[in-house]
């Protein structure tokens, strides 16, 4: 019997089919000729067909493919790829990577270095990856039920349930036990997290921390840690912003923990942002005030006198872009990894999007155009590309790469190949592309048909196993 089977773009394939088939045997043989991971097989009346019945069609009839969009995530080295059909994961064994095949219905997913956990749509919990720092959940498994949020600070899992009580897991030293504060920890609203300590803010503003001594120990700001609307943090540092518009701080003094010097300034803030070592806070009247590690950015006298009527601040490892009302961009921090913006200073206007990598930034304009600066590298320098970097609509980041995805479907990259930022192997196969997810040096595009395609670093996730 012949059928032909064709996705909602158009695109058709006929198949030669024995009888007493079942669905899924023709879902598999449409899944090869289309080329396609993942597909549900409909009827011309929109009948979705079960794919462990038996197949009752007339010879020569047509079915409509409707590809399944994955969820995707990444760890620093390894991608996770969710359907209703199972998961798959590929990248660095020991950052979560390998192959993993079950049938979940996931919801949500949060990763640290080296570990996924999954939230699944019954509230219960699945972990993979490495068990030093959270692929193993198994001793509290059975309390991961009912379970709204997951947060992670690289090293361990903190998960929030329905009655806003706290579970953790992972490398104990470093957030991954809690069990001296569990007393303390309900009605817990939001978690917040360093490189190896947590902070969670209950409903009554007031905020319970754990995990390593640089930000886990908050004995000494307790007292000023009222009213906590949001906190932010560095990888040694957080930053919370009260109620009144005043902030309080505690960590490595020299990662941001230590505010004083500018204490006085730190009226009426609106958001902070951080980079690795250093806090920008943004206040109501549009001005910046920052702290921290000179180097990471937390020194910015030189631009004070420009950092008037700032709407968005982004950052890098070491330095921070802000986008003015007027569309122009104000930088400081490491020069060298994105804090000097002069030389490109004349074509940042109407920016309206700022992404980094660790070293570099590229903003995007109200035409779609893009500007690159920071390691030249390293994704600081796009003249390569600068010709097909039109009508961009969204940048994706590895550590020292890039990759625009452009309103037309393509897909443009730039940075170190070693890192993702040559795509030429499989340029031809980023069209329609829908999603760009990555590592720390590869990327991974979400087509729209459903099917994927990897590039950079083998062992991070650039390369698929032969199932996608």
């Amino acid at each position: 019997m012949k059928i032909t089977v064709c996705l909602t773009s158009g695109r058709c394939a006929s198949l030669s089919i024995s009888n007493g088939c079942t669905v899924n045997d023709v879902t598999t043989a449409a899944q090869n000729a289309l080329q396609v991971s993942y597909l549900t097989l409909a009827t011309a009346d929109g009948r979705i067909l079960d794919p462990q019945l038996p197949l009752d069609l007339q010879d020569e009839e047509s079915l409509t493919a409707i590809a399944e969009m994955p969820i995707l995530s990444a760890t620093e080295s390894a991608f996770l790829s969710f359907t209703s059909h199972g998961a798959v994961i590929w990248g660095r064994p020991e950052s979560g990577g390998g192959l993993f095949q079950e049938r979940l219905a996931v919801a949500q997913v949060q990763t640290t270095h080296s570990a996924f956990a999954a939230i699944l749509k019954d509230g219960s919990v699945v972990t993979f990856g490495s068990s030093a720092v959270g692929g193993d959940s198994s001793h509290v498994r059975h309390r991961l039920n009912q379970v709204k949020e997951i947060q992670s600070d690289g090293h361990a899992f903190a998960a929030i349930l329905s009655d806003n009580r706290v579970v953790t897991w992972g490398c104990p030293n470093l957030g991954g036990d809690s069990l001296q504060e569990e007393e303390q920890l309900y009605d817990v609203q939001h978690i917040q997290a360093t490189d190896g300590a947590f902070a969670a803010i209950r409903a009554d503003g007031r905020v319970i921390t754990w995990g390593n001594h640089i930000g886990g120990d908050s004995d000494e700001v307790q007292d000023q840690l009222r009213d906590v609307q949001q906190i932010q943090a560095t990888i040694g540092a957080f930053a919370a912003i009260l109620g009144n518009g005043r902030v309080v701080t505690w960590g490595y003094p020299k990662l941001g923990g230590d505010s004083s010097s500018v204490q006085d300034h730190l009226q009426h803030v609106k958001e902070i942002q951080a980079s690795s070592g250093a806090f920008a806070a943004l206040l109501s009247d549009g001005s910046v005030v920052t702290w921290g590690n000179q180097k990471h950015g937390g020194e910015s006298v030189h631009v004070q006198h420009l950092l008037k009527d700032v709407k968005q601040i982004q950052s890098c490892r070491h330095a921070f872009a802000a986008i003015l009302l007027n569309g122009k961009v104000v930088t400081w921090g490491d020069p060298h990894s994105g804090g000097d913006c002069s030389e490109v200073a004349d074509d940042l206007i109407n920016v309206v999007a700022i992404q980094a990598n660790s070293v570099a930034f590229a903003a995007i304009l109200s035409t779609g155009d893009v500007v690159t600066w920071g390691l030249s590298n390293l994704g600081g320098r796009s003249s390569e590309v600068r010709d097909r970097l039109k009508r961009v609509k969204q940048i994706s980041a590895s550590r020292c790469a890039f990759a625009a995805l452009r309103e037309d479907g393509e897909v443009v990259s730039w940075g170190d190949p070693k890192f993702g930022g040559d795509s030429s192997e499989v340029q031809e196969q980023l069209r329609n592309v829908e999603q760009i997810h990555s590592t720390m040096a590869a990327f991974t595009a979400i087509r729209s048909d459903g099917s994927m395609v990897a590039w950079g670093n083998p062992q991070s996730g650039g390369a698929l196993p032969p199932r996608l």
